[in-house]
């Protein structure tokens, strides 16, 4: 029987680091106002918010550059891309062809996956599909952003704009029949789009209008369409909701429960809410993995950041059980379940 391995993974964040110090230069705000409500005391912007060649493909790339060497693999071994994120370079192509030319890949398939803060999930569960019906052995799953170019530095948005980060993470996902090795174990992917409003980048867009509208009638287009808008205190409220519901139901679709758990990686959204789910499920401190506190919301990137992290860290060995869940736009959540 084919299973899907993790065999490599890397992750890749701009040398800038923005603290909350620094933020509070921009916006009224201070590094206990941030800490408090998210948990985040640093995050990694590109040095330039113009900058035309760090970007989202580019940060992925990087990241796809370690992983693919962690794997013991060469770029011509990869038969599969699936890159996740919410901001990619150009509003099409998506990112995950500009990848496969920096790579040097051959002329594969590449499919961009556009669930924000589910979006690894997402990427993991189309790769796990493709890997176990045997049409792939080796996929690069991708999720990278670049959000500082788009937020607003401003009290107008500080709500938002001190929660996001920019940075890649990425993983080759492998086929094998070892029946020593790893595997995942479970998927699952839901959604509740009636909520759409409550988290969104309106413009530029069919329902909202397209760049002659900013350049026809500038002072029509408001800051509410062209940056992120969030309802904080209803996001959270669904978060800590769903969390639960897709962790035990990939734990139950696997026959496991939270007991036999060797390390739980939340989507890195906000502290409170991964410790809100911890305290839920009774889990110990060294069974649940966060990094938000050095890398803020990095949406698509956060969990392969944070896996590849621990993995070097030697919190996650060759056996262990992990668990990956988000929850973030669109409404999306779900879950990975898998034996590293």
């Amino acid at each position: 029987m084919t299973k899907s391995i993790i065999k490599g993974i890397g992750h890749y964040v701009p040398e800038n680091v923005v603290t909350n110090d620094d933020l509070s230069k921009l916006m009224t705000t201070n590094d206990e106002w941030i800490t408090e409500r998210t948990g985040i005391k640093e995050r990694h912007h590109r040095k330039n918010r113009n900058d035309s060649e760090e970007t989202t493909a580019y940060l992925g790339f990087k990241a796809a550059e370690i992983a693919i060497k962690n794997a013991g693999l060469t770029a011509k071994d990869i038969d599969y891309i699936v890159f996740a994120t919410l901001s990619p370079d150009y509003f099409f192509p998506g990112c995950g062809v500009l990848v496969q030319e920096m790579l040097g890949c051959d002329t594969i398939g590449a499919l961009d996956v556009r669930n924000q803060c589910s979006g690894f999930v997402y990427a993991m569960s189309v790769a796990n599909a493709f890997i176990k019906s045997n049409m792939y052995k080796n996929i690069l799953v991708i999720g990278a952003e670049v959000h500082s170019f788009g937020l607003d530095f401003s009290d107008a948005g500080r709500g938002v704009s001190v929660i996001f980060g920019d940075g890649a993470g990425a993983v080759v996902l492998s086929a094998t029949e070892d029946e020593n090795a790893g595997d995942i174990l479970a998927v699952n992917m839901h959604s509740e789009g009636k909520y759409a409003d409550e988290l969104c980048t309106k413009f530029p867009g069919s329902k909202y209008g397209w760049s002659d509208r900013m350049r026809l009638e500038p002072e029509n287009v408001t800051d509410a369409e062209v940056y992120p808008i969030m309802n904080g205190n209803f996001v959270f409220k669904h978060a800590v909701s769903r969390f639960p519901e897709t962790m035990m139901e990939a734990l139950k679709s696997a026959g496991k429960t939270t007991e036999d758990l060797d390390l739980f990686i939340p989507h890195q959204a906000n502290l409170r809410i991964a410790q809100f789910v911890q305290q839920r499920f009774g889990l110990p401190d060294e069974k649940v993995f966060n990094n938000i506190q050095k890398y803020g919301n990095t949406t698509a990137a956060s969990i392969p950041i944070a896996l590849s992290e621990a993995i070097q860290q030697g919190k996650v060995k060759r056996g262990d059980l992990v668990l990956l869940s988000a929850f973030g736009s669109g409404f999306t959540w779900g879950s990975v379940l898998f034996e590293y």
